[in-house]
Formats: C-alpha cells, sequence, structure tokens
C-alpha cells in the first residue's frame, strides 16, 4: 500500500515533524492539505504554509497551503470544508500541532495553560471531530496523533504538570476514539519518537543550535509515520507507536543516517522510562 492519491490533513505541518510527514507522504503522490497559523517569514521559526505548500510539490505530491488557528471551530471547518471541496474527501488526518512549555505550576501563567491545552487537546479532538465524517466514507482511514503513550509515573508530572496533562490529553482521544470507532474500521494510533527531534522549537528549548547534535532529524519519525499510515486501518489502531520500533517493524535497524551528529549521545524524549 502507498500513499499515492490519498488526501492527508497535517497540522502544524509548516515547519519540523509535520513538515516532514507530508514531504514523506508527497513522494508517493499523496495529496496534502497544510495547515498552520505562520502565513508570514518568521527568522527564527523558518517555514510557512505556503513554502511548505511549495515543497510538497516538489517532492511530488499535490498541496492546499490553509492557514488554521485549530483552536477555533469556525476555522478548522472552514479549512476541513476547503479540503474536502478542493481534493474530494480526507483519509488521513495527522494532529502533530502543539504548543510547549517546560514550566512548573507557579511559573506556568494561565495565557500559556490555555494556550497548551486549547491547541493540544482541544485542537486534537476538534480537528478529529470535523474530519471524521469524511474520514468514515474513506477506504483505509487513519488519525494519527503526535503524543506519547500514557506514563503515569510522577516524575514526568512533577517539573511540567500542565505540559504534561495538554500531551497526555492527546493521547487519551487515541485512546477513546480507537475504542470509539474500532467497529468503524479508523485507526487511531499516537506516534512518539524516542529522542529529541532536531527542529526549531526544540533548539529554543534545548539552548540553542548547538544542542540539537544529540538529536535525531524529523525524517525518523516521517518514516515511521509512513509506515503506519499504509497499514490496513483495521488491523492497526490503539497503538503507541514509538519511531524506532515502528522502523524496526519495517525492517530499518540502522538509524545512523537519522543522527544529526552519530558521534554524540542522543537526548532521550520526554515520557519514556
Amino acid at each position: 500500500m502507498t500513499l499515492k492519491d490519498k488526501v492527508l490533513v497535517i497540522t502544524g505541518a509548516s515547519r519540523g515533524i509535520g513538515h516532514a510527514i507530508a514531504l514523506r507522504a508527497a513522494q508517493d503522490g499523496a495529496k496534502i492539505a497544510i495547515l498552520a497559523k505562520t502565513t508570514d517569514a518568521n527568522p527564527k521559526l523558518p517555514g510557512t504554509i505556503h513554502t511548505a505548500a511549495a515543497d510538497v510539490v516538489a517532492a511530488g505530491g499535490q498541496a492546499l497551503a490553509i492557514q488554521c488557528d485549530i483552536r477555533f471551530e469556525d476555522q478548522v471547518k472552514a479549512a476541513i470544508d476547503k479540503v474536502v471541496t478542493d481534493f474530494g474527501g480526507i483519509d488521513i488526518l495527522v494532529n502533530n500541532a502543539s504548543a510547549i512549555s517546560l514550566t512548573g505550576t507557579l511559573a506556568t501563567d494561565s495565557k500559556r495553560y490555555k494556550l497548551m491545552h486549547e491547541i493540544n487537546v482541544g485542537g486534537t479532538f476538534l480537528m478529529s471531530r470535523m474530519a471524521l465524517p469524511h474520514l468514515l466514507k474513506s477506504s483505509n482511514p487513519h488519525i494519527l496523533n503526535m503524543s506519547p503513550p500514557l506514563n503515569m509515573d510522577k516524575k514526568w508530572f512533577k517539573n511540567h504538570v500542565a505540559y504534561t496533562m495538554a500531551k497526555y490529553g492527546m493521547s487519551m482521544c487515541t485512546l477513546g476514539m480507537a475504542e470509539e470507532f474500532a467497529d468503524k474500521h479508523v485507526a487511531v494510533n499516537s506516534l512518539w519518537p524516542e529522542t529529541a527531534i532536531a527542529t526549531a522549537a526544540v533548539a529554543n528549548l534545548l539552548g540553542g543550535a548547538s544542542a540539537l547534535t544529540g538529536c535525531r532529524y524529523p525524517a525518523i519519525v516521517a518514516d515511521a509515520a509512513y509506515w503506519i499510515l499504509t497499514q490496513t486501518a483495521k488491523d492497526t489502531t490503539g497503538n503507541f507507536f514509538i519511531d524506532v520500533d515502528v522502523l524496526a517493524k519495517a525492517g530499518v535497524t540502522d538509524l545512523t543516517k537519522y543522527a544529526v551528529d552519530p558521534t554524540k549521545k542522543l537526548h532521550k524524549d520526554y515520557f519514556l522510562d
């Protein structure tokens, strides 16, 4: 199975992991809707919906660049309607957009708390709810949430409880919707990287570009996502996948090419023991 002519909606796809997933699907000739807020270039966060769409076309796919703030129902509805009108339906939804603040309770103000929950949990739920009527018409429908396995070890709550709740909310969408739509053969899964991924956001969190030497490139997550999204939906649902485990299933065991610097120790990602 390939993603040729499949219609993908990817949130937060102007850069980073979402952008990488879009490019991997484009290699098959997929039709990809790039949803994000960024329309104007920012030197600190490169990439806009328009540059991402151009990259998709250059990689062999078709693209729609749609400015959308997934916190707002009217914008989500308009985006979904445009995808269906222009591409004829929806086969795959990738809930990638996310906000992060690794701050403790006293340092997390109301604005930042709301932003994380409205984007991570609210956006994932809203996008899924709006896309599902169309996904149910697909021959192999998938929802893929970029969220971690539900690890209740208190150490993952101690230092950034607000962020942990917001990311786990995405994972709870996976848990609930996978079961809810199992008899409709809609696959709902989560995917999470084993290590930190070299994106602009991670560079800012880890202290600059030099910290990226302990990361892997977004391509590792994109390749793992590709394997998941090309599986039969009814047989592949309710999973909390880790990228390296997925690649092992796909027969890829040498991960050297994904490392920014193969000589450096990799930064383990959050929520994984």
